[in-house]
């Protein structure tokens, strides 16, 4: 049998990020093989990773990469507490992620996860994430990407928070310069504060409509004010509701934040920016990728947590 070394163990701890014991014991259950040990480790590491796999990861980061002006991606990947989601680390693999989106022709995330990790093609994106999870010690996911490419015109990108929320832009556009860079960034940044659904109203479903229709009615029934009154008025005060509140989830029918008369919209903003610049220019689409939005969030006890460890 080999004789375990110090130094074997610290370099194949600098290799995996694998605790001091475990790369004791991957080294001689391997017989000294580092490459066959490193093997060991991995496989060690998503049993770990299956323990892990049931724990709630709703907090993490969302990244956007940008390939040139016209390609762009974002991700947003998950971890259980802020606590990594602050760690260095962690913020690096998030950034590796990003980076894999954007070169990535993946269709879905089933096949986005079985592609060759850029950083080392020797594994998959699964195998990077799941050697991630052992290393870091926590349930990590790489929840959902998007990769936005402009055939005819520009992206821009927008992260807020310091990963909380990642924005990607797309305009069509024949004239892509500062001027108008920097007014995209500005719609980015708005997207991110005021989260819009749809670019315009003509992006908007008649069955979302429809919707919405039959809430407003139910709401002006119970309204004691609108009792009696003619059908006329009451289709009248529907459509007026329905108008106003698309104009709340329709970027381009939103109040342009940054607007000094604060009537401004962001249709007339765009407009003005085309006409400064001597450019055609529209949004095409825009993602919006929120940390955490629509899961679970876990409430821990901790004093409860400690007791139980404590056997209490």
């Amino acid at each position: 049998m080999a004789n375990i070394t110090a130094a074997m163990v610290k370099e194949l701890r600098e290799m995996t990020g694998a605790g001091m014991m475990d790369c004791k014991k991957a080294l001689g259950q391997t017989d000294g093989d580092m490459d066959a040990a490193v093997e060991f480790l991995r496989k060690n590491g998503q049993a770990k990773a299956e323990k892990k796999a049931g724990r709630i990861a709703a907090e993490g980061l969302c990244k956007v990469a940008l390939k040139d002006d016209k390609t762009a991606a974002v991700v947003e990947v998950n971890s259980e507490t802020d606590f990594v989601a602050k760690n260095e680390e962690f913020q690096t693999f998030v950034d590796a992620v990003a980076n894999q989106a954007v070169e990535s022709d993946a269709a879905d995330m089933e096949a986005f996860m079985a592609e060759s990790w850029k950083p080392d093609s020797s594994k998959t994106v699964k195998d990077a994430l799941v050697e991630k999870i052992a290393k870091i010690g926590e349930n990590l996911n790489i929840r959902r990407f998007e990769k936005v490419t402009a055939e005819n015109g520009c992206v821009v990108s927008y992260v807020h928070g310091g990963g909380r929320i990642g924005v990607i832009v797309e305009a069509q556009t024949d004239v892509v310069n500062d001027g108008v860079k920097e007014a995209l960034t500005n719609l980015a940044m708005q997207v991110a504060a005021l989260s819009p659904k749809y670019v315009s109203t003509a992006d908007v479903s008649e069955e979302y409509k429809a919707h919405e229709k039959e809430i407003l009615l139910a709401q002006i029934a119970n309204d004691p004010k609108m009792a009696g009154k003619p059908e006329k008025v009451i289709e009248g005060a529907v459509t007026g509701r329905l108008n106003k509140e698309l104009k709340e989830v329709c970027l381009l029918e939103q109040i342009y934040v940054k607007a000094e008369d604060g009537k401004q919209t962001v249709a007339q903003y765009v407009a003005q920016v085309a006409k400064e610049n001597n450019a055609n220019l529209s949004v095409k689409k825009f993602v919006r990728f929120e940390t955490g939005e629509g899961l679970e969030k876990k409430v821990d006890d901790f004093a409860a947590e400690v007791a139980a460890q404590a056997g209490m």
